[in-house]
C-alpha cells in the first residue's frame, strides 16, 4: 500500500523513529515542563507516545513479515497498541506514581523511633543518627535531649524533632528472660 506515493512500511518506520526520539526527549525534559502535561489526565504524554511507538512497531513488523492487507494490519496494530498501552499504564505508571509517594516520611513520624548514633553526640553539640526502616535508611542530625554525651554506636530513642534535628535519649532494650 502507498500513502501519498510513499510505501506504508517507510511511513511506519519514520513514525517509529520520530515517536522514539520524542519519547526520549519527553523522558529527559518532562520535569522542566512541570504540570503542563498533567492537565490532560486522559491524554498522558508518556502513554500517547508509547501508543504511537507500539502502533508503528506492530505495523512495520506486520507489513514486512506478513502478506495481510494494510487495512487489516492497521486494525491489528491499533488493538495491540491499546493492549500494550493499558499494560504500561496499569502495571508500570500507576505503581510508580504510588511508590513515589510511599517513600516520604514526616518529622512527626520519626518520634518514638529507635536509631543508632553514627557520630557521637557531645553534651552541648550535635551528632548524627541513622534510623532504618522498610523503605530505606534515614540519616539525620541529632542532639541529646538530656544534655548528656552519647557515644557512637549506641541505640537512641527519638523524643522530639525540631527544625530537622532529632532530640534523642540513650535507649536500652531490656528483654525479660522468661524461664
Amino acid at each position: 500500500m502507498y500513502v501519498f506515493g510513499t510505501p506504508i512500511e517507510t511511513i511506519y518506520l519514520y513514525v517509529l523513529i520520530i515517536a522514539g526520539v520524542l519519547t526520549i526527549l519527553y523522558i529527559l525534559f518532562s520535569d522542566l515542563l512541570g504540570g503542563i502535561a498533567d492537565m490532560l489526565n486522559i491524554l498522558h504524554p508518556a502513554l500517547f507516545l508509547a501508543f504511537i511507538t507500539f502502533f508503528s512497531v506492530c505495523g512495520y513488523i506486520l507489513e514486512v513479515a506478513t502478506s495481510l492487507s494494510s487495512m487489516f494490519i492497521i486494525i491489528i496494530s491499533i488493538v495491540i497498541a491499546i493492549i500494550l498501552d493499558a499494560f504500561l499504564h496499569f502495571f508500570v505508571l500507576v505503581p510508580l506514581s504510588s511508590a513515589e509517594e510511599s517513600l516520604a516520611y514526616t518529622e512527626d513520624s520519626l518520634k518514638g523511633r529507635v536509631g543508632k548514633t553514627i557520630l557521637s553526640i557531645p553534651k552541648d553539640g550535635f551528632g548524627e543518627v541513622v534510623i532504618e526502616s522498610f523503605t530505606g535508611t534515614i540519616s539525620k542530625p541529632a542532639a541529646s535531649m538530656q544534655d548528656v554525651p552519647i557515644e557512637e554506636g549506641k541505640q537512641v530513642l527519638v523524643i522530639e524533632v525540631q527544625n530537622g534535628v532529632l532530640y534523642v535519649v540513650p535507649y536500652e532494650n531490656y528483654h525479660l528472660n522468661q524461664q
